[in-house]
């Protein structure tokens, strides 16, 4: 029997939870079996029980490192409201519409997460709540929790917006739909528009 490595083991958990993450975001939750995903990672199922519990233990652990991915991107983004702006203009973007797999969990998932076990929904209520604290540090430095609420409905509001941009079959509409979507974000925030 072959020994790895902690190190080996862990680039090779890290991989089954990036392929997963993606195959989630493209084809669903129930839509990806444990072999499919396994197979994404270049694995056979048998080494799955080495690396998680459950299917619901890597959907949970790969919904929080999707949402990481997200507090990076938001973190990245310069201070205050040209921050904010940049970070909404990106989300609602054709890019990030075109782009699930490598896209925002919550717009891929949402309906999914909604029906996860508890673990699944309290691992993505803290990572989501880690991007709106970072988006309402830029609306309201001094006081971001004050920003919390009106921020986490404009999420909600890009995130409705981005899942009906990829249902549109009129490409046409569907830039308007982002645009649109856009100036409400922005105008619900406060922001005069830079662009």
């Amino acid at each position: 029997m072959v020994r790895y490595s902690k190190e080996h083991k862990q680039v090779t958990r890290q991989r089954i939870i990036d392929t997963a993450g993606r195959r989630f975001k493209r084809d669903g939750i129930d839509g990806s079996g444990i072999s499919t995903l396994m197979a994404d990672a270049g694995l056979t199922n048998g080494a799955f029980y080495a690396h998680f519990e459950s299917k619901d233990d890597l959907v949970a652990t790969a919904v929080a490192d999707q949402l990481r991915q997200n507090v990076d991107t938001v973190e990245q983004a310069p201070p205050g409201i040209a921050g904010l702006e940049e970070i909404v203009r990106a989300y609602l973007s054709p890019q990030h519409r075109d782009s699930p797999d490598d896209g925002c969990p919550s717009a891929a998932l949402l309906d999914e997460i909604g029906r996860c076990a508890d673990a699944t929904k309290q691992t993505y209520t803290d990572g989501v709540l880690a991007v709106i604290d970072g988006m309402a540090e830029r609306l309201a430095p001094t006081d971001p929790r004050s920003a919390r609420t009106k921020i986490l409905s404009v999420y909600a509001m890009m995130v409705g917006t981005l899942q009906l941009s990829r249902a549109l079959t009129d490409r046409q509409l569907s830039d308007e739909l982002l645009e649109e979507g856009i100036h409400n974000a922005l105008t619900l925030l406060g922001i005069k528009e830079s662009r």
